[in-house]
């Protein structure tokens, strides 16, 4: 038989079913990798105030969690490896409280691998100015928030992971890495692929592209998930890929959900940009000559991916501080309601401005009337419904502002319309924001640490 690899995933972002990875090897016991996937942009900010506050911090707890679950496999012989980077921003500090887990529960001979060095928040705070460090999609210069930067990690790719598989590490920890590149590690690792062989890397990376967000590819999200057959146990992907990059995806026999051409697709143009173009760190990704067949169920071919030398920059996900914001909510029952929910969250900004705290930002909803994603609702709002829910958000640099804000919605109880309800929540509370700012820098700035990490 060809040499096959398999390669699962069980955590699309952080806050995916804690028992996934458990589950997904109990279902398929003969997968060799896990992959694990828990940042997002918002992540990291999440993360950063949570390292503020405590610098042993930082990382995906959850992720310990999970190792732990595994170890009865590891226990019975299971020789799955898994590739994670719910390091966050401090991976350290993740792979040391996984070898305690470990050791806590008898196998301590795992060796736990640690993949740093895509903090790039120095580099920075020294040279703000620069070129590369412009917002990708506005254009502004870094040297406006730069103030503000709690955090700046580069998106690294496989390479790392490689060396830390081929130094025989059965739990890889990174912290910010290119969401494919966990996919392609362990398969340049095991086929020993040239970092020239762009086909093989790019066809690795539509590999981890489509199991990169979990059960999306089995289903979720998908305009079709209304006919999904057992959705409550909806299965997590895996890929079986040989020596030349062709792989197969598919699902563990009995779940729910389906592996179809209809929900590869979808997942495969999600958060695409150039499909004659995809970048990832790793390579150039072309998907343009992609063929997908069934071949079983739930089972899907796909060949065909063609790559080409990647950018000499890495992209940047940075974070920086935004002011405060809060939203609160109302329900307001009885005829005319979503015209006396509207009003409602007039009356809150008047007051806002006539204390002199109006906010710099505001929004007012009424959910239920077509107000979720402007200009698309079915005239709902010209309807009289006898319910809404209003929602009014707010946002500022001064808290004081955002904490007065709080203080609005309560009195609309005896001095608003008849019929507001929903009120037991209390007021609403006030939020740190974090900015989402995203740039380049050059690859040559940048040095990936792989490091072996022992308590």
């Amino acid at each position: 038989m060809a040499d096959i690899l398999r390669i699962g995933n069980a955590q699309a972002f952080w806050g995916d079913s804690p028992g996934a990875p458990a589950r997904l090897l109990a279902q398929q016991p003969d997968l060799d990798f896990l992959t694990l996937d828990y940042l997002a942009e918002v992540s990291l900010s999440i993360l950063a105030l949570q390292r503020e506050k405590d610098p042993a911090a930082g990382y995906a707890r959850d992720f310990v969690d999970v190792v732990k679950s595994l170890v009865p496999f590891w226990k019975k012989g299971s020789r799955v490896r898994v590739v994670s980077n719910a390091g966050g921003l401090n991976p350290q500090a993740c792979a040391m409280a996984c070898i305690e887990a470990l050791k806590a529960a008898g196998c301590g001979h795992l060796k736990v691998f640690v993949v740093s060095g895509d903090d790039v928040l120095p580099i920075f705070q020294k040279n703000p100015a620069a070129d590369l460090f412009k917002n990708l999609e506005t254009g502004e210069p870094m040297t406006k928030i730069a103030g503000s930067l709690v955090a700046a990690n580069a998106y690294l790719g496989a390479r790392p992971i490689v060396e830390a598989l081929q130094s025989g590490a059965d739990i890889v920890v990174t912290g910010r890495v290119a969401d494919p590149s966990l996919t392609v590690g362990p398969c340049a690792a095991h086929f020993h692929w040239s970092w020239e062989d762009w086909d093989k890397i790019a066809s690795a990376t539509v590999a981890g592209h489509l199991i990169e967000c979990g059960t999306q590819v089995t289903g979720g999200i998908s305009t079709g998930w209304m006919e999904l057959a057992e959705v409550e146990q909806i299965g997590f992907p895996f890929v079986e890929i040989d020596a030349g990059g062709s792989f197969v995806i598919t699902q563990p026999d009995g779940t729910g959900g389906e592996v179809s051409v209809r929900t590869v697709k979808e997942q495969l143009l999600y958060e695409v940009g150039d499909p004659g173009g995809y970048l990832s760190p790793d390579v150039t990704v072309s998907f343009l000559n992609l063929s997908l067949n069934p071949v079983g169920d739930d089972r899907i071919s796909i060949r065909g991916a063609r790559g080409r030398t990647p950018t000499d920059c890495f992209k940047v996900s940075a974070a920086y501080r935004d002011g405060f914001m809060s939203h609160g909510l109302l329900t307001v029952f009885g005829r005319d309601a979503a015209k006396k929910a509207r009003l409602c969250g007039e009356i809150v900004l008047k007051r806002l401005e006539m204390s002199g705290s109006k906010p710099e930002r505001s929004l007012i909803e009424c959910l239920g009337t077509g107000a979720s994603v402007a200009g698309v609702g079915n005239g709902a709002s010209k309807v009289n419904l006898m319910e809404a829910v209003l929602r009014v958000s707010v946002a500022d640099p001064r808290r004081e502002v955002v904490e007065r804000f709080t203080k609005e919605l309560a009195p609309l109880i005896t001095s608003g319309p008849q019929g507001v309800t929903g009120y037991a929540a209390g007021r609403p509370k006030v939020r740190e924001v974090f900015g989402f700012w995203p740039c380049l820098i050059s690859k040559d700035d940048v040095e990936p640490i792989v490091k072996m990490v022992d308590a």
